[in-house]
């Protein structure tokens, strides 16, 4: 398992009620935006309005000319949902959330967010297709490593903006891991845990499931030199785990000592 912290645990747990036994070794860490800046003024935006979301009667102007207030939040990780409910007590009633599937939008809840869209496909490109037109701005906190696919799609449609880069993601060091047991798989959740086994756990065991959270990682897996055995059919956690299962399960006998 690529990551701990909050994410960490509660895979960890999941991971065990299916019979595996989890090992945490964190590959990838996130650290705050090496400008703080642009985030800082978004956060400022988003709560310079009354509490039913209208801006105030002698609105904020920032930088961009832009009066204070949004009338989306979207937001594409869960950990992007803790950046900005870290630093937001409460959202603006009127202020519509989207998000781009179920795992973000447990985090949203969690935070005490209500979530007004889940495209049926947990994908940036599907929230681009399902995001209604509106006529105010859009904030997007996003890692730095995100794709332009969410921003650069909603302003091809006349939507308005602000793409905030709300954290960083970072590798957790140079050194090569060692680990004393061959893993029966490795969880690979994003295309920079993908370069990071690439970077510092190659070559795997032969034996050694690789095992990615959906189509797109998968992609960004082959690219870094890896070979992928397995791919969640949906981007959760869960649904990851449970192909990881089915596939020890399928292969496990006839191939003993071996995924």
């Amino acid at each position: 398992m690529p990551r701990g912290g909050d994410w960490g645990e509660r895979v960890a747990a999941a991971a065990r009620e299916r019979g595996l036994e989890p090992r945490i070794v964190p590959l990838i860490a996130t650290q705050p935006p090496a400008n703080p800046v642009p985030l800082d003024r978004a956060v400022a935006r988003l709560v310079a309005a009354t509490p039913d979301g209208r801006p105030r009667s002698r609105p904020d102007v920032g930088a961009a000319g832009r009066t204070a207030g949004y009338t989306w939040l979207v937001v594409t990780s869960a950990t992007a949902v803790t950046v900005v409910a870290g630093r937001v007590a409460s959202l603006p009633s009127a202020l519509r959330v989207a998000v781009v599937g179920e795992p973000t939008a447990r985090a949203a809840r969690a935070a005490g967010w209500a979530v007004d869209l889940v495209p049926d496909q947990a994908s940036a490109a599907a929230l681009v297709d399902a995001m209604p037109d509106t006529d105010g701005t859009v904030l997007f906190p996003r890692a730095d490593i995100a794709a332009p696919t969410l921003a650069t799609g909603l302003r091809a449609r006349g939507i308005d903006v602000d793409d905030v880069v709300a954290y960083r993601t970072v590798g957790t060091g140079d050194e090569p891991v060692s680990l004393d047991t061959v893993p029966a798989a490795v969880l690979v959740t994003s295309g920079s845990v993908a370069r990071e086994i690439a970077r510092r756990m190659t070559p795997l065991d032969p034996g050694t499931l690789v095992a990615c959270i959906g189509p797109g990682t998968a992609s960004e897996a082959r690219a870094a030199g890896l070979d992928v055995h397995v791919v969640a059919p949906s981007r959760s956690a869960e649904a990851l785990l449970d192909a990881v299962v089915d596939t020890l399960n399928r292969t496990a006998p006839e191939q003993e000592g071996t995924p």
